[in-house]
């Protein structure tokens, strides 16, 4: 087995999540530069975006006390990613989903992409940038070395129910595990508890992030819908406990859903 690189790790708390960065490239003043570059855009994406701050650009924009031309340009960015990622579902992403302004399904992993990409631009090309469970991954973990990271099991703590591998992957789950029933069925208002959760992999954190939310709101539609995205694939653990993927999803899914407690559990 390859020995790792001698990298750098960091967590940080913003947003509401933890954030965790394991960078396996050599240490460099540029890259430890760069990964506090990357901690200070986490707490300003905060500062901008977060509903929970009544002075935050998104909750004025919300309140109608500031038009989409007068905030800044990230703000009409995600805005634009938003309304991409409502095209694309057919509807079942949605800014609006609980009645008020709110893009809080893609901000995340916008986020967590973007701080990726500043780690990158620093020659950090082996990184995993994890924000509350949802990842960008660029590179190996190791020379030679995919990236494995375990799939919590919705219905069983300490338990896995599979393992993504690759490289340059960006994987996000919805679920109620940690949050409960939190995802909002954009067609009826109502918070949706169809799934235990919804895993896709793509390459890019944001859409992969809203297409998670999504897909989980859809409910049984979601591994059609799925099957038929390009560049992306999906696994999922119903309420009941069965289990689905698409054909190409890029792991090892467990017999029963349900694989004993390792080192590479992540909550969903």
């Amino acid at each position: 087995m390859a020995e790792p690189r001698r990298g750098l790790r960091h967590i940080e708390r913003a947003m509401g999540t933890v954030f965790s960065f394991d960078i396996r490239d050599p240490r460099t003043p540029a890259i430890k530069s760069a990964l506090q570059d990357a901690v200070a855009l986490l707490h300003h994406v905060d500062a901008v975006f977060s509903t929970y701050r009544s002075g935050s650009v998104i909750s004025r924009l919300g309140r109608g006390e500031l038009e989409p031309d007068d905030c800044p340009a990230e703000v009409r960015q995600v805005l634009d990613l938003c309304e991409r990622a409502r095209e694309a579902t057919g509807g079942w992403f949605s800014a609006a989903a609980g009645g008020g302004l709110d893009p809080s399904g893609i901000v995340k992993g916008w986020a967590v992409e973007r701080a990726a990409r500043i780690l990158e631009a620093a020659g950090a090309h082996h990184t995993c940038v994890n924000g509350g469970g949802d990842l960008q991954l660029t590179g190996e973990a190791a020379p030679g070395e995919p990236w494995r990271i375990g799939i919590a099991h919705p219905r069983h703590p300490g338990r896995l129910c599979a393992v993504v591998t690759g490289r340059d992957l960006a994987i996000a789950t919805s679920g109620t595990a940690e949050r409960g029933a939190h995802i909002i069925d954009p067609h009826t208002g109502r918070p949706v508890a169809r799934a235990a959760s919804v895993t896709v992999v793509g390459r890019t954190l944001t859409m992969t992030d809203a297409y998670a939310t999504a897909a989980f709101a859809m409910g049984a539609g979601a591994r059609h819908w799925l099957e038929g995205l390009n560049g992306h694939e999906g696994f999922a653990v119903a309420g009941t406990g069965e289990a689905w993927r698409t054909r190409n999803f890029p792991g090892t899914v467990y017999e029963g859903a349900i694989a004993p407690a390792i080192s590479l559990t992540r909550r969903s």
